[in-house]
């Protein structure tokens, strides 16, 4: 005989969508069809599993109360922003009862503070919000990526963002100063906390960055604002090979200072990826070179002195021969001609095997070196797709094949083509992970590349956090 006053409502999925709907509402809790589809699915669709439901509170308040139901019924979580990851970290891995928890209507910012350089704002909230937000205090707020129009700030954070300014700027890691956190049985975490010191014990926001939404679901932050540049260099250099480029970034760097703030390495095989996608781009350089860089340089005061301050910096390598070819653009619009072309890369060459890695700057030569003769010998006539961002050592290496049909047969041996490219980055001193995190996509890859007691470490966090292990489940660790 069943007593019907202790029914678990995670047994019983219209009594625990009807408990889900008096907290936020019957409108906020998805479980139909078109409805729940776009959140199931990841963003490279690899990855597409059922859940229970769709909830989406509108509040810290709300996703607190959501996570305690789900705690006090062992309901597992998948906390989501703008579902653009590109590692399965966002969606259901459809292994148990999951519930995806949109974070899409704590959009709020909350407060702007110029003078202190900082900025309150929801985890729901869009990057390219974020950043127009800053512009209009006169203030930048740097992470910058192609998905800013449509990935939230709370994923920028959980999966610690790097982004096309990391060279100056640092990663999302160095943009936080506070979080607002719910934790893995509903308590609200309140760190929202605008110091810059604070040696008062353990940086404790610095487990949640970077974390996945494994250990707690951030739902605000502090964000650290900096001086808006006024003036803008952006030029698009041919070169030979990527030790080239290596040695032009280290001549940059004295010459130029903290003016460099992107320094981006796109092979050939990239630019004619972009070009074949959307012919209406112009080829920035006459001759076809075997790689390219893109170099931003920003400052305070006016164009035409960082121009001049460019050109003359520019200037030997071009003497050299270090740098083959230089176009340096005299506009706003042909600088962002430029940015079109990196921007669209991975769009261009989108059904490929995909890997974000890193290595120390110096070894970037090394890596795509013997990747691709070890890729070569196990795969002929394997392309590599190799762009990013070489002044911080994060490089998108992307294999294909030269047809659609090779390249569909090369993703069959996924797993290979992974294991050859991590070995090689692992020899070099890397990381598999650079800026895309972990998701589903690597969590048992890194048990290979890490050392047992980093492990031991993290599972002992995960468990210290989130004991009934609801939080994320199945990604990262």
């Amino acid at each position: 005989m069943t007593d019907s006053s202790n029914t678990n409502p995670s047994r019983s999925g219209p009594a625990f969508a009807a408990s889900l709907a008096s907290i936020v509402g019957a409108g906020n809790v998805l479980t139909h069809g078109e409805d729940v589809a776009r959140y199931l699915t990841d963003a490279r669709r690899m990855y597409t599993r059922g859940a229970e439901c769709v909830v989406r509170p509108g509040s810290t308040a709300a996703v607190a109360e959501v996570v305690a139901l789900c705690a006090k019924n062992r309901t597992a979580i998948v906390p989501q922003g703008g579902n653009t990851g590109l590692s399965g970290g966002s969606v259901p891995t459809g292994t148990g009862r999951e519930v995806v928890l949109s974070l899409e209507r704590l959009n709020r910012i909350r407060d702007l503070d110029p003078v202190n350089n900082t900025m309150t704002v929801e985890a729901g909230c869009i990057l390219a919000q974020v950043q127009d937000a800053a512009r209009g205090v006169a203030r930048l707020f740097p992470i910058s990526l192609a998905a800013e129009g449509s990935c939230q700030i709370g994923g920028n954070l959980s999966t610690n963002a790097g982004g096309v300014n990391v060279l100056r700027y640092g990663n999302a890691r160095d943009q936080v100063l506070g979080l607002e956190v719910v934790l893995a049985d509903g308590r609200i975490w309140e760190g929202l906390r605008g110091l810059r010191k604070d040696n008062t014990g353990y940086d404790l926001k610095q487990l949640f960055l970077g974390a996945e939404g494994t250990l707690g679901i951030i739902t605000a932050a502090v964000l650290r604002l900096r001086p808006r540049p006024t003036a803008t260099a952006t030029a698009w250099a041919g070169l030979a090979d990527p030790e080239s480029a290596v040695a032009w970034l280290q001549r940059l760097g004295v010459l130029t200072g903290e003016r460099l703030s992107a320094f981006e390495l796109i092979s050939r095989a990239c630019l004619q990826a972009v070009l074949s996608c959307h012919p209406e781009l112009p080829e920035p350089l006459a001759g076809g070179y075997p790689w390219y860089v893109l170099v931003e340089l920003t400052d305070s005061g006016q164009d035409a002195a960082l121009r001049a301050l460019a050109e003359s910096a520019f200037q030997p390598a071009l003497e050299e021969g270090l740098v083959r070819d230089l176009a340096l653009a005299s506009s706003v619009a042909q600088a962002a001609a430029l940015w079109k072309i990196r921007d669209t890369i991975p769009e261009a060459q989108f059904r490929n095997v995909k890997h974000d890695v890193s290595v120390p700057v110096s070894k970037i030569p090394a890596l795509l070196r013997t990747a691709g003769a070890a890729l070569e010998q196990a795969f002929p006539g394997a392309l590599p797709y190799a762009f990013g961002h070489l002044g911080d050592g994060n490089i998108h290496y992307n294999i294909g094949m030269p047809t659609a049909e090779q390249t569909e047969e090369l993703m069959r041996s996924r797993d290979r083509v992974n294991e050859i490219v991590f070995d090689s980055v692992a020899r070099l001193g890397g990381s598999i992970s650079a800026e895309h995190g972990v998701g589903q996509l690597k969590r048992e890859a890194i048990t290979r590349y890490k050392s047992a007691i980093e492990i031991e470490l993290m599972r002992n966090v995960k468990k210290a956090l989130d004991p009934h292990g609801i939080m994320n489940p199945g990604k990262v660790i």
